[in-house]
C-alpha cells in the first residue's frame, strides 16, 4: 500500500485477484521427497517434463539437482568448497523452474500461482485481512524464520512463524517457485531509479 514504506516498482500496488479453492503443502519440498523423484528416474522419464524442460535437461545433461553428487549408494550436496551428506529434512535448493515443475508432476501436485502462495503466506481468514508477515504484524524475531543462518534448516523448524493458513517457512529459509510468470501488476509504472 502507498503508505507502507519502500516498495519496488514491480510490487506496486496491491490489487484484488480472484483465487479458486486450492490446497498447498504446509512445508517446502524436502531433499528426501525430491530424492524419491531422482531415484525413480525422474530426470530420465519424459512424462514429467515440459518440452522446454526437456530441452533444458538435455542441454544441461542434468540427472539430479545441480549440486547433488552421488558417492557410492548415498547422495551428498556440494556446499561452497566441500560436499556434505544430503540432509533429508532440509528443503531442496538450487533446482530451477523446470525441475520444480517436473517434481510436481511426479508427485501429483502443481506449483501454486503467486496469488495462491501469497494468500497462504499472508491472508488471515479469521481477521479478514492480510498480515504484514506470515505470523502477524510484529517484525521478525529469532523464532519466526531462518533469517540469520548460513544455510537452510529442517522444514519443520520455526513453527512460531507459521502463517494463519498453517504453512511454514514462507519467509527466510528458501525461495520458492510459483507457476506464475513475472508480469507487471495492473497499472505498472517504472520508478525513476536506475
Amino acid at each position: 500500500f502507498p503508505d507502507s514504506g519502500f516498495v519496488f516498482d514491480n510490487e506496486k500496488w496491491a490489487h484484488p485477484v480472484r483465487i479458486e479453492p486450492f490446497s498447498i503443502a504446509r512445508d517446502p519440498v524436502t531433499n528426501a521427497a525430491f530424492l524419491e523423484f531422482v531415484e525413480a528416474g525422474g530426470y530420465r522419464r519424459r512424462e514429467w517434463w515440459t518440452e522446454a524442460g526437456l530441452a533444458w535437461r538435455a542441454g544441461a545433461g542434468a540427472e539430479a539437482p545441480r549440486y547433488w553428487v552421488k558417492q557410492g549408494n548415498s547422495w551428498r550436496q556440494r556446499r561452497f568448497d566441500k560436499t556434505v551428506q544430503l540432509a533429508p529434512e532440509h528443503p531442496v535448493v538450487h533446482v530451477n523452474w523446470h525441475e520444480a515443475q517436473a517434481f510436481c508432476r511426479f508427485a501429483g501436485r502443481r506449483l501454486p500461482t503467486e496469488a495462491e502462495w501469497e494468500y497462504a503466506a499472508a491472508w488471515d481468514r479469521r481477521a479478514g485481512s492480510k498480515r504484514r508477515y506470515p505470523w502477524g504484524e510484529t517484525g521478525p524475531a529469532a523464532g519466526h524464520a531462518n533469517l540469520e543462518s548460513s544455510g537452510p534448516v529442517a522444514v519443520d523448524a520455526f513453527s512460531v512463524g507459521d502463517s494463519a493458513s498453517g504453512c511454514r517457512q514462507l519467509l527466510g529459509n528458501v525461495w520458492e517457485w510459483t507457476e506464475s510468470s513475472f508480469d507487471p501488476y495492473p497499472g505498472f509504472v517504472i520508478d525513476p531509479y536506475q
